[in-house]
């Protein structure tokens, strides 16, 4: 059993059932179930277009389905009120597919932010000694007074993580975090992706359609096909299917 194996329990973080969620006559997710364990990285893979990215929205709730239930943490996200869900909601650290980092403002600035509005009170000398802790778990310390327009997108993105993990999230949704990014830098970030896993002890769900950061980081995968949950568990063992649709996908 693997290190990654062994970090992972049987409690059930993040619980869907029967998810349906539609744009006006196109329907995205169709009675979706999933689960995710403590501690573990699921990877969930589809094709552009089948749900993945719509998913991890109506975790938060930044979207509202159209039916099923959303259980994070022991709360029924549908149900929360507005208070119960921004408490929720800091508990939960969402890496953007773009980074969407502050432009205007430094790394350190970018950093700063999140702790001001969840650490609230937290001593000046106690958010520098978290900002370059948090910067030297990322590889980037010499970052910390940089703009993000100084750059690469591969180093934006590990500050962008950086500011996710800042506030010691219990679980991480990745939104294709590879995207757009060389295959060293990519296989970098997803390094970086086991790192927090293991330094943090998170529970993740990685939204990809790359593989390699699938293979690197996987702890057990699902498959959504038009919306629908299409296969689920270990990715070595979907790697040796003789379904058609999932050997072509996992080339």
């Amino acid at each position: 059993m693997s290190d990654k194996d062994e970090a992972v329990t049987d409690e059930k973080v993040i619980e869907v059932k029967n998810l349906s969620i539609s744009f006006g006559e196109q329907q995205v997710l169709k009675d979706l179930s999933l689960y995710l364990q403590k501690g573990e990285n699921l990877i969930v893979l589809g094709k552009s277009g089948s749900g993945k990215s719509v998913l991890i929205k109506c975790i938060t709730r930044l979207l509202q389905p159209n039916g099923g239930t959303i259980s994070v943490l022991g709360k029924n996200v549908n149900e929360a009120t507005n208070k119960e869900l921004g408490e929720l909601r800091k508990k939960i650290g969402f890496l953007f597919q773009s980074g969407a980092l502050y432009d205007s403002m430094t790394v350190k600035e970018n950093l700063q932010f999140p702790l001001r509005r969840i650490k609230k009170g937290i001593a000046a000398k106690d958010m520098q000694e978290k900002i370059e802790e948090t910067l030297e778990n990322v590889g980037l310390k010499d970052a910390l007074n940089k703009m993000p327009s100084q750059l690469s997108g591969g180093m934006r993105k590990r500050i962008a993580l950086a500011r996710t993990i800042i506030v010691d999230p219990a679980i991480m949704l990745y939104d294709e975090p590879t995207t757009g990014l060389d295959p060293i830098t990519s296989n970098e970030i997803s390094s970086l992706i086991n790192d927090v896993q293991k330094k943090y002890k998170t529970s993740s769900i990685v939204i990809t359609h790359d593989i390699a950061c699938a293979r690197l980081v996987a702890d057990r995968a699902v498959m959504i096909r038009d919306g629908e949950l299409y296969a689920e568990g270990k990715l070595e063992e979907l790697e040796k299917s003789d379904d058609e649709w999932i050997r072509s996908f996992l080339k």
